[in-house]
């Protein structure tokens, strides 16, 4: 009744359709965002199918001898189709399991999708793993503002920067453009903070944004028409994820992002069910920038997590006893 198939360049119709459709998905798993940088992994997205049709997906790479939820992509897991059943999702999973221990792939390593992004009810997986003995392997902290429940900003900071935005004469714009503020702000900041460079290159974030329009947006602040400060933000249906954030030297002077914020949060975003900061962990999650969490927080986020697991294959045989 079940079968798991590779992906396959035949198959992107059925898993776009597929994801458009599911109970857990975003759009970071659309083939056209997974394959921006095929360049850098090694494929191995599957499907697992009951009676040929088509119940859950599995976007992920293969990495030596493990296979992996895919590390191109801040989430994953096990997407599901909307209307599965408890016991189809532990029969896919199983499946899914055998598929790899019969390819000589020791070991499974999933990272979830947080429950913000869920569309319905989705903690089968979480279950799931617990009997298959799945060991967590990293745990980050995401700063989140639940809309529906706002806490109003205490924080004196805020308050102060917001005040010194407001006398400035700052003005945000959305913009189509990512160069200003690539070239201008977010390169040279990261470079000299962390002689890092951002996950996704300008040629990179302009072909993902010809792509995904809607989801994909750039906020920049401008003083006198001279960009200061900017957030690049992917927009899901339940939530507003900031996956760039960056100001020049004046952002205590001139309060860019307090401004920059209160607008995204208060304005453009103020239906949205979460506004996501992203996380504040470095060094595999074992440690967590307390300045950044604490500049989240002050905006009136609040913690949830995202959880990493590893599993062995054979322990599918463990799903044979669940139910009584």
């Amino acid at each position: 009744m079940f079968s798991v198939e590779k992906y396959s360049e035949s198959y992107k119709h059925l898993w776009n359709n597929f994801i458009a459709k599911s109970k857990n998905a975003t759009f970071l798993f659309y083939r056209d965002f997974i394959e921006y940088h095929n360049d850098r992994f090694h494929d191995f997205s599957l499907l697992v199918f009951k009676d040929e049709v088509l119940i859950a997906i599995f976007p992920a790479n293969k990495d030596k001898n493990s296979v992996c939820s895919h590390q191109g992509l801040t989430y994953g897991g096990i997407i599901l189709s909307e209307g599965i059943t408890f016991n189809d999702t532990l029969l896919a999973y199983k499946e899914l399991l055998k598929f790899l221990h019969k390819k000589n792939v020791k070991e499974l390593h999933l990272k979830l999708l947080p429950k913000i992004y869920h569309t319905l009810p989705s903690d089968e997986l979480q279950y799931l793993l617990f009997k298959t003995k799945a060991q967590v392997t990293r745990t980050d902290v995401t700063s989140v503002i639940e809309a529906k429940y706002k806490l109003p900003i205490q924080s004196s900071n805020r308050k102060r920067g917001l005040k010194k935005a407001l006398s400035q004469n700052l003005e945000v714009k959305e913009v189509d453009d990512f160069k200003d503020f690539w070239n201008k702000i977010l390169i040279p900041n990261l470079k000299k903070a962390h002689q890092v460079v951002p996950v996704h290159s300008l040629s990179e974030i302009t072909q993902l944004k010809s792509n995904f329009q809607k989801h994909i947006r750039q906020f920049n602040v401008y003083n006198n028409d001279k960009i200061v400060a900017g957030a690049t933000v992917f927009d899901t249906k339940h939530v507003a994820h900031v996956q760039y954030i960056s100001a020049n030297a004046d952002k205590q002077k001139l309060g860019s992002l307090d401004f920059l914020f209160d607008y995204l949060i208060n304005n453009i975003f103020k239906t949205k069910k979460y506004f996501d900061f992203g996380i504040s962990n470095i060094n595999q999650g074992q440690q967590i920038n307390e300045g950044l969490l604490s500049w989240k927080e002050s905006f009136g986020a609040r913690t949830i997590v995202h959880e990493f697991y590893r599993v062995e294959t054979k322990n599918y045989v463990e799903l044979n006893s669940v139910f009584v």
